[in-house]
C-alpha cells in the first residue's frame, strides 16, 4: 500500500456512524480515505483494465483469458464505482485484492506449466458443509478440522495459495497481520465471527479469482454485480475451486477435503457436476435468529470500506436470500439428483448442545472412521471453545427494519418441513 502523509485534522471530516466507533483505528481510517481522495485515487477506481495491467508481466498471465476474467471483472468494477460507496480505503483494498486473485491465478498457471502433474489429482468424495449461514457451520468446520486425515483451506491458504519462490514463507505471518488490522476497522467482528489465519476459511475464497462469487456481494453493496451473478452459470468457477484443491493436494498428500460455504445453496448444481461424488452436511436454524445476526456481520464486514452503509437495505436483503436458501433446501432434500447416502440434515441445535454427536453423525453417514486420535482432539477443540468461540452478541430485528412477524410465517415452509425448534417467539 502506498505511503502518504497528511497534515489535515479529523475537525475537517464527518465521520459516519461506523466509524465513531472504532477508536483510534476508526480516526486512522479517516485520515487515510482524506488522503486517498486527495492523490486523486477517485471515483474512477477500482478499473478492471488497471486491475489487469498490474499483472500484465507475470508469468501464467494468459490464465486471465482461459478463465475468462476480463468480463466478470468489469461487472463487478461497474457495481462496485456506481453502487458500493466505497471509501478512499474501500478503493484501494478492491484494488488490491483484485489484484492478488489474479496473481494467485497466474501462479498457478505457471506452476501447472512446470510441473503438470498436480492435475492428476483425483478429489474424491469431498464433504460440503453448507445450509442456512450462522447455523454453526463455522463451528462444525472447525472440528472436523482437528481430524489430521481432513484436509481443509485455511485462511491464510486462501489468501496466498502458493508459496513463495525464494526466500522464506511468510504467508502466515502476513495474514495474522491482515486480519487483525481487519478486526481493529471493524469492532465486532472478531466476537461475530472469529478469525485468525489459521481459522478454515470458506470455499467462496477459491471461487474468486474468476469474478463469480457470492463473496463480493456480501462484502459490498453490488446490486447489479448480484443480478449479474443470478443470471451466470458457474461451472468455471467450481471448475477453479477444483483445480486449487489439486494444486493443494498435491503439495500435503491429505485427500479428503471438509469444506464449507453457505453460498453453495445457491449454485449447487454446479457443485454437483465439479462433484458429482460430494457428501453434504446441510445444516438448519430457526431464520428468526439467523437473519439479524447475518445481516449484523454483513453491517462489520462492509462498514470499513463504505462511506454509508443503510441497514434497512442490509437487512432486506439478508431476508430474502435466506428465504431463497430455504426454499433451495427444501428442493435438495426432495431432489432425487444425490443419493440419500450422500446427505445430512442437521439442526444447529445438535451443533450448539452435542457437537460431538453431531460429529459422529456425519461420520457414520458417510461411513468414515472416527479414529481415537480424531475424537480426542475434536473434544479438545470443544473444550476449548464451548461456545464455538464466539462473543455474546445481541441483535434487534429494528436495526434492519425486520419484520419478525412477517419473516416467521414466510419461513414457516422451512421450519415445517425440517422440524425446526423456534429459540425466537413472536
Amino acid at each position: 500500500m502506498t505511503s502518504w502523509s497528511c497534515s489535515s485534522t479529523l475537525s475537517t471530516f464527518e465521520p459516519t456512524p461506523a466509524l465513531t466507533r472504532q477508536g483510534w483505528a476508526g480516526k486512522v481510517a479517516a485520515l487515510a480515505n482524506i488522503a486517498i481522495d486527495r492523490i486523486g485515487y477517485g471515483a474512477a477506481s477500482p478499473n478492471a483494465a488497471e486491475i489487469i495491467a498490474a499483472v500484465r508481466d507475470q508469468p501464467g498471465v494468459h490464465a486471465l483469458e482461459s478463465w475468462d476474467v476480463r468480463d466478470a471483472l468489469e461487472h463487478w468494477c461497474y457495481s462496485l464505482r456506481r453502487e458500493a460507496d466505497l471509501n478512499g480505503i474501500g478503493r484501494l483494498a478492491a484494488h488490491w485484492d483484485a489484484v492478488r486473485m489474479l496473481r494467485s491465478l497466474c501462479r498457478m498457471a505457471e506452476e501447472e506449466a512446470r510441473d503438470p502433474s498436480s492435475l492428476e489429482e483425483t478429489i474424491e468424495a469431498p464433504i460440503f458443509i453448507t445450509g442456512m449461514p450462522r447455523s454453526g457451520t463455522t463451528f462444525l468446520h472447525r472440528l472436523l478440522a482437528e481430524d489430521p486425515t481432513n484436509a481443509v483451506l485455511r485462511c491464510w491458504q486462501g489468501i496466498s495459495p502458493f508459496p513463495p519462490r525464494h526466500g522464506s514463507d511468510r504467508r502466515r505471518r502476513r495474514a495474522e497481520h491482515q486480519l487483525r488490522m481487519l478486526h481493529r476497522l471493524a469492532p465486532g467482528l472478531a466476537a461475530a465471527h472469529p478469525l485468525t489465519a489459521d481459522t478454515p476459511q470458506e470455499c467462496s475464497e477459491l471461487m474468486a479469482p474468476t469474478f463469480r462469487s457470492f463473496r463480493f456481494d456480501t462484502t459490498h453493496h453490488v446490486p447489479s454485480y448480484r443480478r449479474w451473478l443470478n443470471e451466470i452459470s458457474h461451472d468455471k468457477a467450481y471448475s477453479l475451486h477444483r483445480r486449487f484443491l489439486q494444486h493443494m493436494q498435491h503439495r500435503t498428500r491429505q485427500r479428503r477435503w471438509v469444506l464449507k460455504c453457505p453460498d453453495h445453496m445457491f449454485t449447487l448444481g454446479a457443485l454437483q457436476r465439479a462433484y458429482p461424488d460430494a457428501c453434504y452436511v446441510f445444516l438448519h436454524r430457526d431464520p428468526l435468529k439467523v437473519l439479524p445476526s447475518a445481516a449484523r456481520l454483513t453491517q462489520l464486514i462492509r462498514a470499513p470500506f463504505a462511506r454509508t452503509v443503510d441497514p434497512a437495505v442490509i437487512g432486506r436483503q439478508v431476508a430474502n436470500d435466506c428465504h431463497d436458501n430455504a426454499l433451495r433446501m427444501i428442493a435438495a432434500a426432495q431432489s432425487p439428483a444425490v443419493p440419500a447416502s450422500q446427505v445430512i440434515h442437521l439442526h444447529y441445535s445438535t451443533v450448539r448442545d452435542r457437537p460431538l454427536d453431531a460429529v459422529s453423525a456425519i461420520y457414520r453417514q458417510f461411513g468414515l472412521d472416527l479414529t481415537v486420535v480424531a475424537q480426542s482432539a475434536i473434544e479438545a477443540e470443544i473444550a476449548r471453545f464451548p461456545d464455538g468461540g464466539y462473543g455474546h452478541n445481541v441483535y434487534q430485528f429494528e436495526a434492519y427494519a425486520i419484520d419478525a412477524a412477517r419473516e416467521r410465517e414466510r419461513f414457516r415452509c422451512y421450519t415445517d418441513y425440517f422440524d425446526i425448534s423456534w429459540e425466537i417467539g413472536t
